[in-house]
This record gives C-alpha cells, structure tokens and sequence, in this order.
C-alpha cells in the first residue's frame, strides 16, 4: 500500500467532536471514542496538499466555484456510479442534513407524513419533527442472515396524507447496499403512491468488495424525477469538518424550489477550502480510496471473528458498505443502560447506543472501526472487559 493506515494519528486538542472534551459529555478523559463517523485516518495527501496550497496563497476572499469542481463531482458519479449528472443538477449545501431539512421544507406542508426505516441515523427524526410533519415508522427486518426492507409493512403505512420516503442508502448503522432489485421495488411503491424520495447517500464511496452502491435515481427517469440524492466527498475522504456537501436534484421545479430556500436562509454557498477539497478528493483520491477499503474491511474482519472467539454473546453481520458495526448485545439480556454503563466504567470505550436510531435500535451498540489495527484490538478487548463485568454480576 501507498498509504500507511497503521499510523495513529494524536487528535486530541485538535477541537475533535470525536476526542475532546470527553470529560464534560462522558465524565473521564479516559475513554476510548469509537462512535461518531469520522474515521481517525489522515486525507489523501493529494488533498492535504491543495489545502497548502491554498494557504499559502494568503487571502481567502469570497469564493467562486469553478467548472473544474463540477466536472469532478461529475466525473466521480459517472464513474463509480455510472450515472450521468449534469451541472445544473447540483446544488451545494454546508452538510447532508441541511439537505434532509431543506427537502423536507420543501415537499408537503405540515401534518404531512414522512415514511422512515428504522432503525437509521438519528438527524432523520430531527429533520421530521422539524417541520412538523408526521413520522411513519417503516422498521427494516432481519431475514436470512441479512437486514432487509419489509415493503408489505410499508405499503401499509402508506396512506393520502403520505409525501416522503426518506432513504438512507447505504443503510446508516445496518450497513446495507441495496441492491437494484430491492431499490427497484421501493421505487415502485413509491411511484405508485406519488411519493418523493430524498435519499442519503453519503457513504455511497463506502462500499466493500463485492458490493455496488446504486444512487436509486439512476434507476430510471421517472425516479430521478421525484428523487433528491445526497452526498458528500465528507464521510469518503474524512474531511467532515469542510462542510460541503452535494445534492443532486434532476426535476427543475423541484431544483428551484430546494435552490430558493437555500437562499432564502443564505446558505447555499461553499468555503474556499471546501471547494478545494471537494474537487481534490474527487479528482486525486480515488487511490487513497481504495486502499482505505481493503483496510477497512481488514479490521471488520478481524472484528467479526474477534467476536466471535473471544465475545460469542454479541451478534454482528459483516456490512456491505460504511466502516460502521452493529453490535447486538441482546443476547447478554441485560438493558441497554447496563450495557452503556459497563462500557463506559469497565470498558472505558465509548459507542453509539441503538437506542436513539428508532424501532429496532435497543440492544444494539455502533462500533466505528475506521481507525488503525491497534486501536480496534484496544476497543475490542475494551468491549471483552465489559461484557465479562455484566457476566459477573448475572
């Protein structure tokens, strides 16, 4: 490999969400952050390299964006993705989820309701409730060793008042890629129902081998037309913290209305650095990328049988796409709250607990395994103390 992953890399009072100030949200500083999704690898150099650059120059006046950063969000989907964009499609936002509130603002109106498959992303719930619409709980089941859309759940939800389905695709914590057949069915469904679909696709770039991501609007025209697709090079290049996400948006009165609400809040606009970023991730990344993925799913297999040797009790079903576990810890029988506890105290190691992320969500922890070898062995071994501490006291 080009790219040394092995290399721990000091982010404590680098203002990281992810390891400062774990005293005042957790209550100890020795903890071990294996949660929010940024991932502790450096940016492809190539990227770090164009940030210099544009340091150096030294003035940093309003920006403007270039067909040069088009054509790389362009020529990234077309490739990775096989889908044709064209520039007047896009829109930048500062993130994913102001596209998720912009979407929602602008489709329907008050006590409309929002179909959402749980368990997903926590901002989902937010986003909903933020306009006042009406949350329809659509939970994803597990058959045959996988995570999978009950459509016969969801076309029974779905009623007059019905204008969302909110899609998150690669499944935010399960992992899913869906595949053609599955987005084609839901694209049925909600076609017939005249629903407008705004799918998160920000781990899109985040697939593993074998597994192709399908942006469900390059499935055919019709569903292009009621579909706002969201990504983002952020979760792909770990470079969050620039702010600039992309929302590819093909019907034009649907494009207009998500443009002018942008800027009726002034924020459709994108940083200097964010536009440097973007079109150096997209346009040089590509190698970094992918040796990432190996990476990445080295150390998930090496969770899985971890795991499975050392800690039978939890459940885990290798993902399709993300740097993301799902943890089931239900077959320790005991509550999500002595879980977290004995995490927190025994195990001194912090992940997500599945509670906020909807129905199905309790009895599951996300693992974020986006991080050298060494520190995923100290997490794993973290997380084999605190079980045997619940094990104790059953």
């Amino acid at each position: 490999m080009s790219y040394n992953f092995d290399k721990i890399v000091n982010r404590k009072d680098t203002d990281s969400t992810k390891w400062n100030n774990l005293k005042d949200n957790y209550g100890s500083e020795d903890l071990l952050p294996m949660w929010i999704a940024d991932m502790d690898f450096q940016s492809p150099t190539d990227v770090i390299d164009a940030l210099k650059k544009r340091v150096e120059h030294g003035v940093f006046g309003y920006p403007y964006i270039g067909t040069n950063v088009y054509d790389s969000i362009i020529n990234w989907v077309r490739k990775r993705y096989h889908w044709d964009i064209k520039k007047e499609w896009i829109i930048f936002t500062p993130g994913v989820i102001v596209g998720l509130n912009i979407g929602i603002k602008e489709i329907g109106e008050k006590g409309d309701n929002v179909v959402v498959q749980t368990p997903v992303y926590p901002p989902f719930f937010r986003v909903v409730e933020n306009y006042g619409r009406e949350l329809k709980v659509n939970p994803i089941k597990f058959d045959s060793g996988k995570f999978v859309m009950d459509f016969e759940d969801l076309e029974e939800k779905i009623d007059d008042k019905t204008k969302v389905m909110m899609l998150c695709n690669p499944h935010n914590p399960v992992g899913r890629a869906w595949t053609k057949e599955e987005l084609n069915r839901l694209g049925e469904i909600c076609i017939k129902n005249d629903l407008t679909i705004i799918s998160d696709e920000i781990h899109a770039d985040l697939t593993l081998r074998g597994t192709k991501h399908i942006p469900i609007a390059s499935i055919s025209e019709e569903l292009s037309n009621r579909t706002i697709t969201l990504i983002s090079p952020s979760k792909t290049f770990n470079i969050a913290g620039l702010f600039t996400s992309i929302a590819i948006v093909p019907n034009k009165e649907l494009r207009e209305r998500f443009t002018k609400s942008l800027e009726q809040m002034e924020i459709g606009h994108v940083s200097i650095f964010g536009s440097v970023g973007l079109e150096a991730a997209y346009s040089k990344g590509e190698e970094w990328l992918n040796e990432a993925l190996l990476y990445i799913e080295d150390n998930i297999d090496f969770v899985i049988e971890y795991i499975k040797k050392n800690i039978p009790e939890i459940k885990v079903v290798k993902p399709e796409a993300t740097y993301l576990l799902w943890l089931d810890f239900r077959g320790l029988n005991k509550t999500a709250d002595e879980v977290n506890e004995a995490l927190l105290n025994v195990g001194k190691i912090i992940l997500n607990d599945g509670r906020p992320y909807g129905e199905g969500g309790e009895g599951y922890f996300r693992l974020n395994v986006g991080c050298a070898r060494s520190i995923v062995e100290d997490g794993l071994d973290r997380i084999k103390k605190s079980v045997e501490s619940l094990k104790v006291k059953a």
